[in-house]
């Protein structure tokens, strides 16, 4: 079963998706990364500029270098190349989801995006999926 790890009320939350994805990188974990296209865009522009000292190599799922990239962005991930960790920088709940060993719900501090990671919050746990919380140090 999928683990869903929260990180909530994040200030950054795309800096915050940075370092998570920079942190699986370095672990050897391939991460496939989704949400809407304009934060896909955003987050990928922020990889290339976030740490002056790390690269995160990345790109789109449909890219040739797809199945060889340690992160990869995808709004829809039916031929995603592997399924190891999902980040979703989404509003909703990733369809498919469940086809991944753990899920990473990154939930800013805006009014709306704590309304909505509540309701994702909702309904992993009314579906009985093992779920950690984790708010940064402020």
């Amino acid at each position: 079963m999928t683990q869903v790890d929260f990180h909530t009320n994040v200030g950054d939350k795309l800096a915050y998706a940075c370092r998570l994805a920079r942190k699986a990188y370095l672990a050897g974990q391939p991460v496939l990364v989704t949400g809407e296209a304009q934060i896909l865009q955003a987050f990928d522009a922020l990889l290339w500029t976030f740490s002056p000292l790390d690269f995160i190599p990345h790109c789109a799922l449909g890219s040739e270098l797809a199945a060889v990239t340690p992160v990869v962005l995808a709004e829809q991930f039916d031929d995603a190349p592997h399924y190891r960790i999902l980040l979703n920088l989404g509003a909703t709940v990733p369809e498919r989801f469940a086809r991944f060993e753990r899920l990473l719900e990154v939930v800013g501090d805006a009014p709306d995006d704590l309304t909505a990671g509540r309701e994702r919050y909702r309904f992993y746990r009314d579906r009985g999926y093992p779920m950690n919380t984790y708010k940064p140090n402020v």
